[in-house]
């Protein structure tokens, strides 16, 4: 059948409601936080910024995204730096040696690493206790005020690299910069989740300069990289202070950067804190018209939110992606946990998921720029360590992609370049942009796939595998980390590589590659299932650990190999897979864990488990400024591990499980609210992106879909999954209904297509 529907009821929905942060998801607090990870954070992708309260000084920790020791990791690139050199020790079981020389370094040697920028501190004394500190998300703005009647306001500016505040009922105002200490007695080394003494990179302490109303603070850095950061401040009338900071950094490559001291002063004398914060407010106004969503569990509404915000603030094209901790950087004397460097294990890539369906694609590019960036270095990488052609990519990196060492199985694994390879498809997928394609997309999973087809082998039965695989983090940095035998984690990257491989040829009418590329997919064994059919580590090892990483499970999310709308073998799968991982518990799992399960059980339309995961994340891995603290802050047995290093990845997947449970389109279909609990009752959210470039809204009021909204950003053809049995259009423009069968509407929509489908019900 073939139904062209028009309606002259025109739905008329304000753009400039979609998104907007209410108030109660913002942050309030009756006095500072006292130690770095609960501050209040700021931050557009470039610079950072933490409000806290260190004694009796308000204390701003100012960071920059591309502050780093970039020194060569000692000891790494030795002759025996080699994948075939390992395999050959592992086969001997002579695995001391490789530790040694390639896991060791990373945590005996300080550098390379993130390092902090330092901080900016205020006396406090005469102003009385703090009776409110707040973080508005709606417009980036942190306010803070004392019972002697100051107020702050301090923003990082949306688009420029500064950072302004406005203190008022002040008469006067003394700003100190404290600088890290690069200088003094060791006490902490060898410690990369700590974090080693700042004081082991051995730098020479810079100066600190103050000129009337202004700072300066010079640091020498590793080989000839140096930063300064800039203070500078004005008088507006009596009782009103406004000032303005900015970091810059400089190399042998960047010797014509602007410096941050020329940027203070052109903006102290040429703008206002005022005209400043327009600027900056109109920036988050667009940002948070892109999405939004409202649900009736306030803890997990409140905490989405608050990943957007913290999205928004780390990542933008121009600036370095999101690393460990990003923009904050921690500000404890000590190198930041992991280094704060790029894990891509893992972390990195579980920061990126919620910007597809979130409909932030602009903001995830920076992630995509980056990689493409370090392009030629990972190359080197790829020729250097497995002497192949193609691409694969270090899973630890400094800021220019290059290796860093660490743990080998998963620091120096085979197929880390395949999970970013989904990025790439992600994009292309939510966007339909055929250029990014052509150009970026297909270019980057062509080149990873020649490379698994030159470092594969096949076995005695005919099937390709790795010399030597592994499975984050399984074994942790034992011998037995190894296998002879494809785990379940790099089959499913391989698969998935050379699936979207022979797709995206196809798709560029390449077909003679795109056959190459399906025969070497149907080369692969199956994956490895136990006698209850759940996915194993590996063929000789079931899942018999509790463990933060799902390893096993890739094939069922995030690459979506194995569907649950496939039919009952794989919802078995499915099922089976996600309860043994529930059995063993979560006594080893952090909360990234949590959010990952998250979105795994949205995957298996379990609403309610999904929500509780969530919700377990929320209240129990992450502090008071929403920063996931990795352990069990709580103690209440949600995990083993109670320490508490930050890093952002958690924070981010919690986004994408929540999207996960409200829209689903990775099966060839959109389906709406798949798995959300029976008590959410009353669901809404605004342009939520679907794959094919359509954005989504969809409406539930007690317990009932009562509207669905589907706009076509690019045109073209997608399948719906009718979320109600009695509905009529309520309003269509360039869409055609070209099938109604089997509970799904097929549509094919021209650019800018909107249909309007409502419950007939209500």
């Amino acid at each position: 059948m073939n139904i062209v529907l028009n309606s002259s009821l025109i739905l008329l929905i304000a753009i400039s409601s979609y998104g907007q942060s209410e108030s109660k998801h913002n942050l309030y607090f009756n006095k500072l936080a006292e130690q770095w990870d609960e501050a209040i954070p700021l931050g557009n992708a470039t610079l950072g910024a933490l409000i806290w309260q260190k004694g009796s000084q308000l204390r701003f920790s100012l960071d920059q995204a591309d502050l780093w020791d970039m020194r060569p990791m000692k000891g790494l690139h030795r002759k025996e730096f080699s994948y075939k050199w390992v395999q050959e020790q592992v086969k001997k079981n002579n695995y001391k040696i490789v530790q040694k020389y390639f896991d060791e370094p990373y945590d005996r040697e300080p550098g390379p690493s993130k390092i902090p920028g330092g901080a900016l501190e205020f006396s406090t004394e005469s102003w009385g206790e703090v009776t409110a500190a707040k973080l508005s998300l709606q417009d980036a703005l942190a306010t803070v005020r004392w019972s002697g009647g100051t107020t702050l306001e301090t923003f990082v500016h949306a688009t420029d690299p500064v950072g302004w505040f406005r203190f008022t009922n002040v008469s006067s105002l003394d700003p100190k910069v404290i600088a890290p200490r690069y200088q003094g007695e060791v006490k902490v080394s060898g410690d990369p989740v700590g974090g080693d003494d700042l004081s082991r990179l051995g730098y020479e302490q810079g100066a600190v300069k103050q000129e009337g109303q202004s700072i300066t603070y010079i640091q020498k850095g590793w080989g000839g990289f140096s930063y300064e950061i800039s203070v500078r401040w004005k008088q507006v009338n009596a009782s009103t202070i406004e000032g303005v900071w900015s970091i810059s950094s400089k190399d042998d490559k960047n010797t014509n950067k602007k410096s941050a001291s020329s940027i203070t002063n052109e903006l102290i004398q040429k703008s206002t804190y005022t005209s400043a914060y327009s600027e900056h407010k109109d920036w988050w106004k667009n940002f948070w018209n892109k999405s939004s969503i409202s649900i009736p569990d306030s803890l997990i509404e409140k905490q989405w939110y608050l990943e957007q915000y913290k999205f928004g603030s780390t990542s933008r094209r121009g600036a370095p992606p999101i690393s460990l901790q990003a923009i904050w950087t921690a500000d404890n004397g000590r190198l930041p946990p992991w280094k704060g460097d790029y894990h891509h294990d893992l972390n990195t890539q579980l920061s990126y998921w919620p910007c597809y369906s979130g409909n932030h694609l602009e903001e995830g590019l920076a992630y995509l720029d980056h990689l493409d960036e370090n392009k030629a270095n990972y190359k080197r990488y790829t020729k250097l360590y497995f002497g192949k052609d193609g691409l694969a990519v270090p899973g630890v990196t400094t800021l220019d992609g290059t290796e860093m060492g660490g743990w080998i199985q998963y620091s120096l694994s085979p197929t880390v370049s395949s999970w970013l390879s989904q990025h790439y498809y992600l994009h292309w997928r939510y966007s339909m942009d055929y250029d990014f394609l052509k150009k970026r997309a297909y270019p980057w999973i062509k080149d990873v796939a020649v490379f698994l087809e030159n470092i594969t082998l096949k076995d005695e039965r005919g099937f390709r595998k790795l010399p030597i695989s592994s499975s984050p983090e399984i074994n942790d940095n034992d011998l037995s980390a190894w296998f002879f035998q494809n785990t379940n984690y790099d089959l499913a990257l391989m698969k998935f590589n050379f699936s979207i491989a022979a797709e995206l040829a196809n798709e560029l009418g390449l077909k003679t590659e795109a056959q190459h590329w399906q025969k070497i997919l149907t080369e692969f064994d199956n994956y490895s299932l136990s006698k209850n059919d759940a996915l194993q580590f590996a063929p000789q090892l079931p899942y018999n650990q509790s463990h933060r990483h799902f390893s096993n499970a890739m094939a069922i999310h995030p690459l979506g190999l194995i569907k649950w709308e496939d039919g009952e073998k794989s919802q078995a799968i499915i099922k089976n897979t996600i309860h043994v991982m529930d059995s063993i518990g979560p006594d080893y799992w952090t909360g990234y864990s949590y959010s990952w399960m998250a979105n795994m059980k949205a995957r298996a339309k379990d609403g309610e488990g999904a929500a509780k995961d969530l919700n377990i994340f929320a209240k129990a891995f992450c502090s008071g400024n929403s920063f996931h603290l990795n352990g069990d802050q709580t103690k209440s047995g949600y995990s083993k591990y109670q320490y508490r290093p930050f890093t952002l990845e958690g924070n981010f997947a919690f986004a994408a499980g929540l999207q996960e449970m409200l829209l689903q389109s990775y099966a060839g279909f959109i389906e709406v609210m798949p798995a959300v609990p029976l008590a959410w009752k009353d669901i809404s959210f605004q342009q939520l992106r679907a794959e094919g470039a359509f954005l989504v809204d969809a409406k539930k009021e007690d317990g009932q879909l009562v509207e669905l909204t589907i706009v076509s950003e690019k045109g073209g053809s997608t399948r719906l999954k009718l979320p109600f049995s009695n509905w009529f259009v309520h309003e269509s423009k360039g869409v055609v209904i070209n099938d109604i069968e089997d509970d799904f509407l097929t549509l094919t929509c021209e650019e800018n297509g909107k249909i309007v489908l409502k419950n007939r019900v209500k």
